[in-house]
């Protein structure tokens, strides 16, 4: 930690020029990504891709718990949206949030650059075809999270000063303890505490706020903006302003999210379909070539496999399925059911990754040829503001207010995932929870002055080392969610009756 604030004060203080600032935290950030990376993303060749097993382990899940939850993904949507809408809203229940602003916290941790840089990163690399994979992972996805909402209700804490904390560290230790496995349940509780403390400062903090960096540099001048260099500085400025907000809680973020999360949505998806409007002879086209490429054997990316793997590690990335952390800010939920919440949970990955990062990918295919998309020099988000860009030349300035948006949201979101991380380790206290959240807005500056590169390759790493104790962890509650679910829905069916 000692580190951390001297170089915290080297940045702010040091004579040396900004680019010399940049370089620096590259060159001190590059052997540790490298490592990282190597490490979670261990891979096997499988017809002619290297494939990573941590992609297999959520691909896996995903499948086995939708047709062991009776395909709940489907027959629950609409039930869902009724719960969102207040049809079980009661302010007496436990908890701190409605079901609106829990799922608005956990989409505004999900809905991210990543919906519109990781789109384009992952159009450029497997072409067309990883845009089905991306669906279908975003479809089959929804269960998973929706197993994970419920156990994150099902055992959360409430504390004594009103507060409530849960996720899977929690239902990891005491869920496994009452099937009787508490040695291993303590065990995996702790790693996956661990592991989103340190993954939070990648996936939700660095990678966001370089992406918001990179942004505003392409729309102030690009090569010749005065921000050049500069990424130090609007990630301070990024820092203040999600510190204000997280030091008053749940509560404070959720009512930012409530407002910010359905304002940015709507004035991406209006955006998007604007563009589509104006190329929609494109956009048949555009779909066959989503499934043509889905099923090549000789794809840019090591053919059908690797395409395949590319889309899922990409949806994963995005709407964060299997790896837990949205079962943190669902866990504060006001309710006295907890299935409620899972059924709530199942919008997220259909309007992050359904939604949302098929409009990114459509956008990409029918303004951009293929050249351009896999070898004209573009990345992650200059990629996509290129694409708007050419229909609308003057998108990129609205563009960049929604990655901004985006990525201040999806900090604040997992600011509080972190938050809750650190005090389950070193215990519960508001001088606790402030002192992380310093560390959380240090690691917002270094983002922004890092290379796209760096952060990519350690932001996958770090997110998706979680998903290792939380998946076993839903193995073996998921007999007591389906039996749960099957008493839930006989009472709906019988209340709908009547």
């Amino acid at each position: 930690m000692t580190r951390v604030f001297a170089l915290i004060t080297f940045l702010l203080i040091s004579p040396a020029s900004a680019d010399s600032i940049d370089e620096t935290i590259n060159r001190l950030a590059q052997p540790l990504t490298d490592a990282i990376s190597a490490f979670i993303f261990y891979s096997v060749p499988i017809a002619g891709a290297q494939v990573p097993l941590i992609v297999c382990w959520l691909i896996f899940a995903a499948f086995f718990f939708t047709f062991y939850m009776g395909f709940v993904n489907f027959r629950g949507f609409t039930h869902a949206v009724s719960i969102v809408r207040g049809a079980l809203k009661n302010d007496k229940h436990d908890g701190e949030i409605s079901h609106f602003q829990a799922l608005s916290t956990a989409m505004s941790g999900t809905i991210g650059i990543g919906n519109i840089a990781g789109v384009a990163i992952t159009v450029s690399l497997g072409g067309a075809g990883a845009i089905f994979w991306l669906i279908l992972a975003g479809l089959v996805g929804m269960t998973t999270k929706f197993v994970e909402c419920t156990l994150g209700v099902k055992y959360r804490v409430l504390n004594p000063d009103g507060t409530v904390s849960g996720g899977p560290m929690y239902y990891l230790r005491d869920g496994l303890a009452q099937k009787g496995f508490p040695r291993l349940g303590k065990y995996l509780g702790n790693f996956f505490a661990v592991s989103i403390v340190i993954g939070c400062l990648g996936a939700g903090n660095m990678f966001q706020s370089n992406q918001a960096y990179v942004q505003l540099v392409e729309v102030s001048g690009g090569v010749h903006s005065p921000l050049v260099g500069y990424g130090w500085l609007v990630g301070l400025v990024l820092a203040i302003l999600v510190g204000l907000i997280i030091v008053g809680g749940i509560k404070s973020i959720a009512n930012v999210t409530a407002r910010l999360v359905p304002f940015m949505i709507l004035i991406y998806i209006v955006g998007s379909l604007i563009v589509l409007t104006m190329n929609a002879s494109a956009i048949p086209g555009a779909i066959g070539a989503i499934f043509a490429g889905a099923f090549t054997m000789h794809g840019v990316s090591g053919g059908f496999i690797g395409i395949m793997i590319l889309g899922f590690q990409r949806a994963a990335f995005s709407n964060e399925a299997g790896l837990g952390s949205a079962a943190i800010a669902h866990a504060a939920v006001k309710t006295d059911e907890p299935l409620s919440e899972g059924f709530v949970a199942l919008l997220e990955p259909f309007m992050d990754t359904v939604v949302i990062c098929t409009l990114t990918g459509l956008v990409l295919i029918t303004t951009l040829p293929p050249e351009v998309l896999t070898g004209g020099g573009l990345s992650g988000i200059e990629l996509t503001s290129s694409a708007f860009e050419s229909n609308i030349s003057w998108s990129p300035l609205p563009l960049s207010m929604v990655a901004l948006l985006f990525a201040f949201s999806t900090m604040l979101a997992w600011a509080y995932y972190g938050i809750k991380g650190w005090t389950f380790l070193v215990g519960e206290g508001k001088h606790k929870e402030r002192f992380f959240g310093l560390v959380f807005c240090v690691f917002i500056i270094i983002g922004a002055s890092i290379q796209l590169s760096v952060i990519l390759d350690f932001a996958d790493a770090l997110i998706f080392v979680m998903a290792i104790p939380n998946i076993i962890g839903l193995y073996i509650l998921a007999p007591d969610v389906k039996k749960d679910l099957q008493v839930y829905m006989a009472k709906l069916k019988a209340a709908q009756a009547t």
